[in-house]
């Protein structure tokens, strides 16, 4: 399995139901790609002040490794990809992503 963690700094005029949307466009994302088991979403609650302004963050799991590869490249992937991009701080530079293999 392969979970697919995604962490944001969202553009602080960012309205909590556009952040809502963008979540329930990658919930959505489950009934088109094969090989996604669960998707989870939400803000940081860490207390240890770690998150490096990474506010937000939604953890996609797949059952393989293929399965996340045909997902980066799923054309619905891309365009709520891009919704994401523009909606973070500095574009690009406002999104971690970081894949771990369980």
């Amino acid at each position: 399995m392969i979970l697919h963690c995604v962490f944001a700094r969202f553009k602080s005029s960012l309205q909590a139901a556009d952040k809502q949307s963008l979540y329930d466009a990658i919930v959505a994302l489950k009934e088109v790609t094969p090989g996604i088991l669960d998707i989870k979403y939400g803000p940081n609650i860490s207390r240890e002040g770690l998150d490096g302004g990474f506010r937000d963050g939604f953890i996609v799991t797949f059952d393989s490794p293929e399965s996340r590869d045909a997902y980066l490249v799923h054309p619905d992937h891309l365009a709520v990809g891009e919704r994401i991009v523009a909606s973070a701080d500095g574009g690009v530079s406002g999104l971690l992503v970081f894949d771990l293999e369980i």
